[in-house]
């Protein structure tokens, strides 16, 4: 936890926040191993990030002295990512990373390699989804929340929100075997896709380029989802 997030209901006053859930008063005691007097860093959620004062900590609560919470979060990427849906160990470490690394706008997209069984799985509810967000913005120093959409039919995506996506955005499709490599260092914004294990079938392949996405592969080797998506972000921008 490389920042210490304030929910609203955490602020008391405009000089005064307390902490009392498990994580991070946990987070605080066996990693930080913080003590009264000490200065972390702290955001609030949608807002700044400084410094607070630890004024008080036990096993119910922290309290802090609000600094001047006036520093802005890192920038966001200009990206919306549609991840078809991982195995939910991927999905719970690639949430956290793209988060980390400032994605802001994420589909979780079902294709046909998707096993139907993860559109089951309890880390797609609200709540773990949130808590993985979470975690990367910790990570990152970031207070500005990703949201996150699910589509579980990949032809309605296609044919009805796709368009919509792409408009004002290029649109990439990382697939092994395309013709481009992925380009470096673009400032545009961008819409894209990422398949599952054994990526896209054929099928979908085409119906993404038909509706305007461009083909573009990271080399010969075949990476793991979350790997895949970690480079491709730090080589586009």
């Amino acid at each position: 936890m490389n920042l210490l997030l304030l929910a609203p209901g955490d602020i008391e006053t405009h000089r005064l926040a307390r902490v009392t859930d498990p994580r991070r008063l946990r987070h605080l005691r066996e990693v930080h191993r913080a003590a009264p007097g000490d200065s972390l860093t702290l955001g609030v959620m949608g807002g700044g990030i400084g410094q607070g004062e630890l004024l008080t900590l036990n096993d119910r609560e922290a309290t802090f002295a609000l600094g001047g919470l006036d520093q802005s979060p890192p920038p966001a990427l200009p990206v919306h990512l549609v991840l078809a849906l991982p195995r939910p160990r991927m999905l719970a470490r690639s949430l956290e990373h793209v988060t980390a690394l400032g994605v802001k706008s994420i589909t979780l997209l079902h294709t046909r390699r998707v096993e139907k069984s993860y559109w089951q799985s309890p880390e797609l509810a609200s709540e773990k989804i949130h808590q993985h967000l979470i975690l990367g913005l910790e990570q990152a120093r970031d207070t500005l929340l990703p949201t996150v959409s699910i589509e579980k039919g990949f032809r309605p995506f296609v044919e009805d929100r796709l368009p919509s996506l792409l408009e004002g955005r290029r649109g990439l499709l990382a697939h092994p075997g395309m013709a481009n490599a992925c380009p470096r260092g673009i400032d545009a914004p961008t819409l894209l896709m990422v398949g599952p294990e054994g990526g896209f079938i054929p099928w979908e392949v085409e119906k993404l380029l038909e509706a305007g996405c461009e083909g573009i592969h990271l080399g010969p080797r075949i990476l793991r989802v979350e790997t895949a998506v970690t480079a491709l972000l730090a080589r586009l921008f």
